[in-house]
């Protein structure tokens, strides 16, 4: 199963987060460029959190151009491995951040937040001294 369908099925009741996490992680996404002169990811703010905007396809990404009045101007967007996004870009990024797949898609998108099990604990929300460790 591909990460779309396993966004699905997590959705619908019957996916594993474990299986979502591992999906997420090996998928390749694309991320558009925020088109800037920093070359940076495109990103937006909800909640006090920095959500890095990542796509399962060119079709989604797509569906996310046309909501932001963009659908005929050509993006440019970079293929990274769910894994590279979370391990090795969120923490070159100030405070939390997390990412949003495939948002322009009502039903069919995944907030990866930026907890412990998804992103390094340095990095998650929801680490800290006082966290109890799993035994």
């Amino acid at each position: 199963m591909g990460l779309a369908e396993e966004i699905a099925a997590m959705r619908g009741g019957s996916g594993h987060s474990g299986r979502l996490l591992g999906e997420f992680r090996r998928t390749a996404l694309l991320v558009p460029l925020s088109g800037g002169d920093d070359g940076g990811l495109m990103s937006g703010w909800q909640g006090g959190v920095r959500w890095i905007y990542a796509f399962t396809d060119e079709e989604a990404l797509a569906r996310f151009a046309v909501q932001r009045g963009a659908g005929v101007h050509e993006w440019d967007y970079l293929s990274i491995l769910g894994a590279r996004l979370v391990d090795a870009v969120i923490p070159t990024v100030d405070g939390p951040t997390g990412v949003a797949v495939d948002v322009a898609d009502e039903g069919g998108s995944m907030l990866f937040p930026p907890v412990v099990g998804i992103v390094a604990d340095a990095y998650a929300v929801d680490a800290g001294p006082d966290r109890a460790e799993a035994v």
